[in-house]
Order: structure tokens, then sequence, then C-alpha cells
């Protein structure tokens, strides 16, 4: 018998199979007609799923981050002047960042723990027989891992030792919410000259108290490119999906956008 590779999942053996105990056992991956095997899920330490250690009280911040995001867009003429279908598919390509942007001006902190995930074992045990009722039932959505969320801490943190100001947020947030990239916009010309005024008053904003304020512009604008790498699934199921379930966020922010 081989050795595991060193940093394998003790749920896997050689080359990321299933070890030979769990394939005998396990119901799920005896060969079915037409259903192919669900895979595996890794056990790695940076791949394990994590909740919140507090989700009612992360949960309620995160919504008042949501309302302050929509504030802000109801507060800002040169979006609500746009047509109807840019603003929503404006919304729908930045809500992810605006909202994280939200998240370290307010501060929000959180921590999380390991989420308890069954033993082989018993996953086997309670595992339903093969029958053609559980065909085509899509799995269990995993929680958010480990490594995942420590990123999403990461990008905050970055933002918070920029210590920056309540007009250096409101014009980052232009900076990113007219995107004239973004598929199917009617004014794209037009929003992509708002984008560069936002980026002019941000440029204004940081040159008079910095010295340096070049260096500060890039470090600025190199901070918020990294949140893009984090997904929108990522924000839904970990700040909401604990306490309010599965929520269509766009489809929430359009509705609070459309009560004016």
């Amino acid at each position: 018998m081989s050795a595991s590779q060193p940093g394998a999942c003790p749920c896997q053996g050689a080359a990321g199979h299933p070890t030979i105990l769990y394939t005998l056992l396990s119901p799920s991956l005896r060969p079915r007609p037409s259903v192919p095997p669900s895979p595996s899920r890794c056990l790695c330490l940076q791949h394990r799923p994590v909740r919140l250690c507090a989700p009612h009280r992360t949960c309620r911040e995160a919504l008042d981050v949501l309302a302050k995001t929509v504030a802000f867009l109801r507060n800002l003429p040169s979006f609500c002047q746009l047509p109807p279908q840019d603003q929503r598919r404006l919304l729908q390509g930045c809500w992810g960042s605006l909202f994280l942007l939200g998240l370290a001006q307010d501060t929000v902190t959180f921590e999380v723990a390991e989420a308890p995930v069954p033993s082989i074992l018993k996953k086997i045990l309670l595992e339903k027989p093969s029958s053609s009722a559980g065909w085509g039932q899509p799995p269990d959505r995993p929680q958010p891992s480990l490594a995942a969320v420590q990123w999403l801490q990461c990008c905050l943190e970055s933002f918070w030792s920029l210590k920056l100001g309540p007009k250096e947020y409101a014009y980052l947030k232009g900076t990113i919410l007219f995107n004239p990239d973004v598929p199917g916009l009617h004014a794209s010309s037009h929003i992509g000259h708002l984008q560069q005024e936002a980026h002019w008053a941000l440029c204004e904003v940081l040159e008079p108290w910095y010295p340096a304020g070049r260096g500060r512009l890039a470090r600025v604008l190199l901070t918020a490119s990294t949140l893009k790498s984090i997904p929108c699934s990522l924000l839904g199921d970990l700040f909401f999906r604990p306490i309010i379930g599965d929520v269509d966020i766009t489809g929430l922010l359009e509705d609070m956008l459309l009560l004016r």
C-alpha cells in the first residue's frame, strides 16, 4: 500500500481518488446508470467549510451595509438619471464590490469557526440507497471555505490600513459603479465619462493631504482591484444565507432601489 502524498486530503487516496473502503461502502460512488458520481469533498484545512460565529449580529450589520449602499445610489443623481436597464446592469456587475467597500467603511469585523462535517462512516450509513426517486437531486450547497473567508478578511484589512475618509470611499465607489465595460449598456460612453469624473475627484481629494498623493492613489486602486476576486456567491453564502436563506441579493437591491 503506497503512502499518501504530503498534504493530501484524509478523505482521498493516491492521485486524489477516494479511498478503497469509502468507494466500496458508499452507495453514491457505485455505478449508476446515466448518473455521474458526485465529487468527493476535500477536507484539507484551508478548504474545510466554515460558518460565522455570530451569524445574527453579522447578518444584521451586513443588511445595514446593503441599506447604506442603496441610499448611496439613491442620492447619486448621475446614477438615477441613467436608463433603468443600465442601472440594473451596473448594479448586477458591481454590487459585490460596493458591498465590500461598505463593510470596510463601517469596519465590520467577524469571526468564523469550522462548520461540523459528518464523518465518512456517518455519511455512508445515513446515505439513502440508490433509487430512481433520488436521482437528479442537486447536491447540498457547500459552505464557504476557510481559505476564501481568510482572503476576504485580508482584503478588508488592506482597506483599513489605508485609512480612507468618507469622500475617498464615495469617489472610489463611483469609479467602481460607473463601469463602461459592463455588457449591454445603452449609455456606455456617458458612463465612461462618469467614471473618469469620479477618478478625477478621487485624485483631487487625495492630492492636497498627502505629498505622495500619486503613490497613495495607486495603492488605493490596487487594493480596489482585489475586490473583483471575491465572488458574490461567497458574500451571499457567508453573510445572508445562514439567517435569511437563499436570497437573490441583486434582486433585493433592485427592489429596494425602486422604492424611491
